[in-house]
């Protein structure tokens, strides 16, 4: 007979709102007003890549080792090269990182003998296809571009 009451009178869904409505008192709500102030991130945050320059010559870090090609679990790396006869080094042609696949690991940070690959704490970089999200090696140079917000 308790059950059925119970059930008559909703006493389950009540109890339910009261536990809801004693959360949602505006001295428990925190609202960070995101555009105009931005988030603190933590200091190990993972975020967008970026391929580090020399700052002396403007040249790009990477010495096209493969190896954070090599070590990036879902094989989204491509880095291509060439060799120079005259100085018998490789030289970067072409570098891409697909970020729409990225789990962010920092695998691919840590394998780079050189620190030429970093993920940087930048979290915007959302794009409305997939294409992208494909970044060559002029993009991860330059990094995110963020549309700034304008009140």
């Amino acid at each position: 007979m308790r059950k059925f009451l119970r059930t008559i009178f909703l006493i389950d869904l009540f109890e339910g709102l009261r536990v809801t409505l004693r959360y949602q008192h505006p001295k428990n709500i925190y609202t960070e007003q995101y555009p105009a102030e931005r988030p603190q991130v933590a200091e190990r945050y993972r975020g967008a890549p970026r391929l580090n320059k020399n700052p002396d010559t403007n040249e790009t870090l990477c010495i096209s080792c493969d190896l954070c090609a090599i070590a990036c679990p879902e094989a989204l790396i491509v880095v291509t090269s060439i060799r120079n006869p005259e100085t018998r080094r490789k030289e970067l042609t072409e570098f891409t990182y697909d970020t729409s696949r990225c789990m962010f690991c920092g695998l691919c940070e840590d394998a780079c003998p050189v620190d030429a690959l970093e993920l940087t704490q930048d979290f915007e970089f959302a794009q409305y296809s997939r294409d992208g999200l494909i970044w060559d090696r002029q993009m991860l140079e330059d990094g995110p571009r963020p549309t700034p917000y304008k009140a």
